[in-house]
């Protein structure tokens, strides 16, 4: 087996088997072709099937050098579950990553924004354009329904359940869940519908998405991240701020105001409550002021 077939076989398991989106399956393989072309590089034609630990073991090391924790740990995993899938396959009986440890890495607590933070953000959108009135429905769905920005750009109109007081979001994995929408999000996804979007000359295949672009094209991830950083120059905001900024504050301010760490989990789509604890760690001021007005010691 060479190395270009396994790694299409690989993705081919990530995406049927594991379900896998297609951003992660990307950069699984960005990792592998890493490897290969390092095997090239040091003129090593071994497959994937005979490659030794020492060989795998060398590569890690040297790629190491240049990379900071996380992505040394990324890196690795990747690689574990490349030969674990060969291993499953029946192709390789080891595993040449079992003795490489993955470097301790600090869990990362997520930036946020204040309320006025993202109320000053909101109204620096020029809304005598015609995609400012789209830009505020677009940072009133990431703040109000706490999606990722791959969910946002693939939100269907037949996922938007308004009647109900829902949207449908298709998150990692393709795994659906229904979020709850305000009132007020409603009102703005409306107005960016029914006097922005119905002007303009919509394209074949992108009749559904909510938000285009002036040519009635889906928008790309990288154009929602355009729109934010402009926003946050405009008003001087010194943060470092992306779409997923919009997101961590929604879980925050949520946790913040008393909600529910389950139901919180269950409206941001995560799989394990693990992941969504991480708040839990993010204003440790308002956790003791609970604690001081709540406990029945205090």
């Amino acid at each position: 087996m060479k190395w270009h077939q396994a790694i299409t076989d690989y993705q081919n398991y990530l995406k049927i088997e594991r379900g896998l989106s297609k951003n992660s399956i990307t950069n699984y393989v960005l990792d592998l072709q890493k490897l290969v072309g390092y095997l090239d590089a040091h003129e090593i034609t071994e497959s994937p099937i005979k490659i030794s630990r020492e060989m795998v073991q060398q590569f890690v090391y040297d790629v190491a050098k240049n990379l900071n924790p996380r992505s040394q740990a990324r890196i690795i995993s990747g690689l574990k579950g490349f030969f674990n899938y060969l291993i499953f396959e029946d192709y390789r009986a080891d595993n040449p990553m079992d003795l490489i440890e993955t470097p301790k890495i600090g869990r990362k607590l997520p930036d946020t924004l204040s309320v006025d933070e993202i109320n000053d953000l909101i109204s620096a959108i020029d809304l005598s354009k015609p995609e400012g009135e789209r830009n505020r429905a677009i940072l009133e769905t990431l703040y109000g329904c706490g999606l990722r920005v791959s969910e946002l750009v693939n939100l269907k109109l037949s996922d938007l359940y308004f009647d109900e007081g829902f949207i449908k979001v298709t998150g990692k994995g393709n795994k659906q869940r229904f979020v709850p929408i305000s009132d007020l999000n409603i009102k703005y996804i409306q107005l960016y519908h029914d006097d922005i979007r119905v002007h303009l000359p919509i394209q074949k295949e992108h009749e559904d998405v909510v938000f285009l672009n002036r040519r009635g094209k889906q928008l790309t991830r990288a154009m929602i991240f355009t729109v934010i950083k402009q926003l946050a120059e405009k008003i001087g905001l010194k943060k470092s701020i992306s779409p997923h900024t919009f997101r961590h504050s929604f879980a925050t301010h949520l946790l913040e105001n008393g909600a529910d760490l389950r139901a919180i989990q269950q409206m941001l789509g995560h799989e394990s409550i693990t992941t969504t604890e991480v708040y839990m760690h993010v204003n440790r001021v308002h956790l003791t002021k609970v604690l001081n007005e709540f406990h029945p010691r205090k």
